[in-house]
């Protein structure tokens, strides 16, 4: 199974945002550790940027615009949006939404360059909730979106800790470079 993330990016904000396309190529090989020891599944990944041309006619990029993008590439691809809009509808809070091979969620723009530790605690745990609930969703486990949306309130409202992993892919307490939400629940 191919696994491809896919950094939607504006033309003018191409340059200024390279930063952040460099986190998620890393991201990418750390979520192809983590699906491997949370999910038992080996998959390979894959990670693009899709570079949104401004001012055309026609050429807005909403929901529709990305299913057609992933029809064309392939439904047996599973392909993962970082979008900078959030999708019409979800009942995540994460602003994400999945379907059999497909997954988008809002990527939130740091408000500082370089701020590898908004990226990880606003973008790359949100990413961990879509995966949870399509690996899940595959290996036919009962009440996949329930038991996400249950750990994934806790992070927001009972102060449960995201898992934090370091640039190894080695959980840490201190210094993370990715975070994931807590799967200690989740037996497989």
């Amino acid at each position: 199974m191919l696994l491809h993330f896919i950094f939607l990016v504006k033309e003018e904000e191409l340059e200024q945002r390279k930063w952040e396309f460099n986190y998620v190529e890393k991201m990418a090989k750390f979520y192809q550790s983590w699906i491997r020891k949370t999910f038992s599944k080996d998959i390979e990944i894959q990670a693009d940027e899709m570079i949104v041309h401004s001012g055309r006619k026609f050429s807005i990029i909403d929901v529709p615009t990305i299913l057609e993008d992933h029809r064309s590439r392939g439904i047996d691809i599973f392909h993962f949006y970082l979008t900078y809009f959030r999708p019409i509808w979800t009942d995540c809070t994460c602003e994400g939404y999945f379907a059999d091979n497909f997954a988008m969620v809002k990527w939130d723009k740091s408000p500082q360059l370089g701020d590898i530790q908004f990226l990880m605690e606003k973008n790359c745990s949100k990413v961990s909730h879509e995966l949870a609930h399509e690996f899940l969703r595959q290996s036919g486990f009962k009440n996949y979106k329930e038991v996400v949306h249950d750990i994934w309130d806790k992070h927001l409202f009972a102060s449960l800790p995201f898992e934090y992993y370091d640039e190894n892919y080695e959980r840490t307490d201190n210094d993370g470079l990715f975070a994931t939400l807590d799967t200690s629940s989740i037996r497989l």
